[in-house]
């Protein structure tokens, strides 16, 4: 890892740790803002802990592109939790159907 990727790497780490820091929870209720804050750093320690010993430039590069995606979107959307991946209406079509079609083999 170059100097400045490592530096860049912390700069992320210690943004993450300052945003944990003033977070408050949209419902306004102490205990969420607690919890939410508490993810927020577990979630944190576990990626970047688990990424540590990356040596691949391109890998390193598409974490931090990542950190910084899900950084943003916490702040706009006001949810320290990953967004999950829409589905459209023609793929859940799509999936409710071979649901159903694995059930009813199975029955």
């Amino acid at each position: 890892m170059t100097t400045a990727t490592r530096q860049e790497v912390l700069g992320l780490y210690r943004s993450i740790f300052r945003l944990a820091r003033k977070w408050q929870a949209t419902s306004g209720q102490m205990e969420d803002t607690i919890k939410e804050k508490q993810y927020i750093l577990n979630e944190a320690r576990t990626l970047f802990r688990k990424n540590k010993n990356l040596t691949d430039t391109d890998l390193i590069k598409q974490c931090i592109d990542e950190c910084t995606a899900r950084i943003e979107i916490g702040l706009h959307y006001k949810i320290p939790y990953p967004r999950p991946v829409s589905v459209t209406p023609v793929n859940k079509c799509w999936v409710l159907t071979l649901i159903n079609l694995v059930i009813s083999k199975n029955v």
